[in-house]
């Protein structure tokens, strides 16, 4: 039987109503989800969907920034473990998230996430943020929420250097300078070059030497210090060759500093490489009105260590396992 007019206009209705945009229909689980509190499988049976399409529409509502869930970073700044870390190194603040019992890679995770919240808090208006570059600044970008940071300009700290999975210094700047509504100051130069003479000439060219004097005007940093092995990311981006790992290792390098190694102190090392760099200096990442060092990871204790010693660091951001070992260490250096 063929239905009359009204019944097909209803249906015609209906189908209106059911014939949601794939984006709509990632926003309507979003807020029942979030906002009404439904569950997924409450969700399931109103949308007429999936589970499994509700568990991949609020994942991709995840990654689209639509929803961003934040703790309170004062939970970890109050932690016994950060206030210990502030008072043993004399720093201005520290925070300390637990660490993963999945690893040091989840670690790494939790420590990147949290300062990606803590960091705009530690911003002002007028601030020139220097920016590092490697895996771990690279995470802190990449969690950064989308910000409007009145009046901040980002700085790129060394030059371009190619690196695995998009870590290189310009896309470290850049993104984190995109998030927070910033203007972006990069350094068009390559980090490492063939002689001496080739690096004098580049930095005597008018817009180089603008963007060094940017790089060494920063008031504020965020940087990892990374370690001197032969899987380290010095080794990965050929700035030091596998075969030079242990002889400076020998001379005492034990952290790298934007490309810089230093020793135990936080001294560097001066390498005759440093000559054919284009970067950020270490006294320049000196006595900053912030330093804020973010690591994670047992193995990179000693070098966090000697990155606070060199007095490089006002803020620290790691976790309870590398906190732990810092703290260890410092305690066995002074016995």
């Amino acid at each position: 039987m063929t239905p009359g007019p009204s019944k097909s206009r209803a249906a015609e209705g209906r189908a209106v109503v059911r014939a949601r945009s794939q984006d709509e229909a990632i926003i309507e689980v979003t807020w029942c989800y979030y906002q009404e509190g439904m569950n997924q499988n409450e969700i399931a049976e109103r949308l007429g969907i999936s589970r499994a399409t509700v568990v991949n529409y609020l994942s991709e509502a995840r990654k689209r920034d639509y929803v961003r869930i934040t703790l309170d970073s004062n939970i970890f700044r109050d932690q016994d473990l950060a206030r210990k870390l502030v008072d043993t190194f004399d720093l201005k603040d520290a925070i300390v998230v637990p660490s993963s019992p999945d690893g040091p890679e989840q670690s790494l995770d939790r420590v990147t996430r949290v300062v990606a919240d803590w960091l705009p808090s530690l911003l002002e208006p007028g601030d020139r943020l220097g920016v590092a570059w490697g895996e771990t600044v690279y995470r802190v970008a990449e969690t950064a929420p989308r910000l409007s940071l009145d009046e901040l300009t980002v700085v790129q700290l060394v030059g371009s250097r190619p690196a695995a999975l998009g870590f290189a210094a310009e896309t470290c700047s850049a993104t984190l300078a995109r998030r927070y509504g910033a203007h972006c100051v990069n350094l068009h130069v390559p980090l490492l070059l063939s002689d001496k003479s080739l690096v004098d000439r580049l930095k005597q060219e008018p817009v180089i030497r603008m963007q060094l004097e940017a790089v060494a005007s920063c008031n504020k940093t965020i940087f990892a210090c990374g370690t001197c092995k032969e899987e380290s990311h010095v080794v990965h981006t050929g700035l030091l060759d596998r075969s030079e790992v242990g002889p400076c290792a020998e001379r005492g390098a034990i952290g790298v500093i934007c490309g810089r190694l230093i020793d135990h102190d936080g001294q560097g090392l001066n390498l005759d490489i440093e000559d054919r760099m284009i970067s950020v200096t270490l006294d320049q990442m000196r006595r900053k009105d912030m330093g804020l060092l973010v690591g994670s990871g047992p193995d990179r204790a000693a070098s966090m260590l000697a990155a606070i010693r060199g007095g490089f660091t006002t803020h620290l951001a790691t976790c309870s396992q590398t906190a732990t070992e810092m703290l260890n260490l410092a305690c066995e250096n002074d016995a």
